[in-house]
């Protein structure tokens, strides 16, 4: 049994946490630590799903960036987080149409498809092995949940033209799943799971190919304005950019309060199984879709390519874990698939999202030349790399897609520094409650 007992959650390592993706990783990336001064137009700060993405196409277009990371590219929650991709925002349509209006959520709409052939697009254009597999379905553990799921799919379909969606009754998703948890769902063919890590490093290739210069072990201390630019500081270097993205999500602590008052830390669980064979994968999960139930604290889980289950489940606050986390997520799986009593668990790590209140991410324009993108709400696997995309679509003049973004609601959490964390905390736990009643 391996399991992630670090003490703090955010603590730079020169490590990936030890998690089934680190052990499966294809090949690591060279990027070595930034230890002079540089400067550059761009300077990205985060090694993720979006600071690699907005790194590889400003490169793309021939702007020169400087990526700092921390610790190793990937190493957050881009490299730990379920791998599944879901089409769409945090929230659903209807919540859009209510907030921006029915063209506002039209438009974003259209990101979202964006945002799922994007992932297409760099799996081929880059030839990056990452056992992408299509399918998701969203399962409802509670019976009175059947009829707004229904509604939900027809909306869809009907007034989006998105076919790809289809409702499923109870006795067709105890079929696909062998639970008897869940009451109904919607399928998604279009949406999919895959080995984020694995994507990730994939992306970080394809930036340096096109001459973008990523630096792993480069944590920034301070970012200040200096005359019209802006000075990067790492313990090691100096970094003068025109511009600044900033693209940390749940790992910011103290670099951007501004930020911090919208994007809070959440943790999230993962832990996988022994290899249980091809018939042991499809007597849990048929078809060998991704499956994430309707729990605001969310159960999530999937088939590996070496056919693993890997079961996300449970959630603190804060930036500690628990000691045994393949005993902390074993509970939660075993509460969906109690056939596993008797099956090990190998590999459990855990990993810090960020969140909104609203749950859709903060992306603005902080100050002039100062970006942020955050607070993906635990959908940052197709929503991430596509945003990184927008901005540097914006940086190269090209706004629309950023002005989409960042006309959402993503109001501060309320109260001051004191008050922000035992709110969240108080507000997260009584949803948690929800969900066992």
């Amino acid at each position: 049994m391996k399991n992630s007992t670090r003490p703090h959650a955010l603590d730079p390592s020169p490590l990936h946490a030890p998690s089934y993706y680190a052990a499966t990783v294809n090949a690591r990336v060279l990027a070595p630590a930034l230890t002079d001064e540089r400067s550059t137009q761009v300077c990205v700060v985060g090694g993720g799903f979006t600071g690699i993405s907005a790194a590889l196409h400003l490169a793309q277009r021939g702007i020169e960036v400087v990526l700092l990371e921390q610790s190793r590219l990937g190493w957050g929650a881009t490299g730990r987080n379920g791998g599944q991709a879901h089409v769409g925002l945090r929230r659903d349509q209807e919540w859009l149409e209510r907030h921006v209006g029915e063209s506002g959520a039209r438009h974003l709409w259209e990101l979202a498809l964006e945002a799922r052939a994007h992932l297409d697009a760099l799996i081929e254009t880059y030839r990056i092995e990452c056992d992408f597999r299509p399918g998701l379905l969203h399962a409802d553990h509670k019976r009175s949940y059947t009829a707004a799921t229904r509604r939900h799919v027809d909306h869809l379909r009907e007034r989006y033209g998105y076919t790809a969606m289809r409702f499923v009754g109870r006795d067709e998703v105890r079929a696909m799943v062998a639970t008897e948890d869940y009451h109904s769902g919607a399928i998604d063919e279009r949406g999919g799971h895959l080995h984020p890590l694995n994507y990730a490093l994939g992306l970080a290739r394809a930036a340096q190919s096109h001459g973008a210069r990523l630096h792993e072990d480069s944590r920034v201390l301070e970012i200040t304005r200096s005359g019209t630019d802006w000075q990067v500081r790492t313990a090691t270097a100096r970094v003068r950019a025109a511009q600044v993205i900033l693209a940390c999500n749940g790992y910011l602590r103290g670099i951007a309060p501004i930020v911090e008052r919208h994007v809070m830390p959440i943790n999230n669980f993962v832990a996988t199984t022994e290899p249980l064979g091809e018939d042991g994968g499809r007597a849990l999960i048929r078809d060998g879709v991704a499956v994430s139930d309707s729990r605001f604290v969310v159960n999530y889980y999937r088939i590996t390519a070496d056919n693993r289950l890997l079961f996300g489940g449970g959630e603190t606050y804060g930036y500690r874990f628990p000691a045994d986390i393949c005993g902390f997520v074993r509970r939660h799986a075993l509460r969906i698939f109690p056939q596993l009593a008797a099956t090990r668990f190998e590999y459990g790590w855990g990993g810090t999202l960020g969140i909104t209140p609203t749950r859709m991410p903060f992306v603005r324009e902080i100050k002039p030349g100062f970006y942020n993108v955050s607070g993906f709400s635990g959908l940052g696997v197709l929503l991430a790399p596509y945003c990184g995309k927008i901005l540097a679509d914006a940086l190269a003049g090209e706004r629309a897609g950023f002005a989409r973004f960042a006309q959402v609601p993503v109001p501060a959490f309320p109260g001051g520094p004191a008050l922000r964390w035992p709110t969240l905390v108080a507000a997260m736990s009584w949803y948690a409650l929800r969900d066992r009643l």
